[in-house]
């Protein structure tokens, strides 16, 4: 993979990283941890969309389409198994 594929990926995944951080809220460390899922995610839907031979949606070298699902699959089940209030709980 060229060093533009991967720079193009990040960039989308933080994207949607920080897209769901701003529509669910959270501080500095929720921000973290949902750029982790979200860029975890993209580059494991990536890689099992090569190794399957899974090409729909395919922007050059990366698999949009499988890499965008898992991502938000990433995100979304982060949310679900994070404790209820979290870090952001109040005394």
């Amino acid at each position: 993979m060229s060093l533009p594929a991967i720079f193009f990926g990040m960039i989308l995944a933080t994207i949607y990283g920080s897209t769901y951080h701003l529509l669910r809220g959270g501080g500095l460390g929720r921000l973290i941890f949902d750029l982790l899922l979200a860029w975890t995610g993209f580059w494991l839907g990536q890689f099992l969309a090569e190794l399957l031979g899974f090409h729909i949606f395919r922007v050059g070298q990366i698999n949009l389409a499988a890499a965008s699902i898992i991502s938000l699959l990433f995100l979304i089940a982060g949310n679900w198994l994070r404790l209820p209030g979290g870090n952001d709980r109040k005394p």
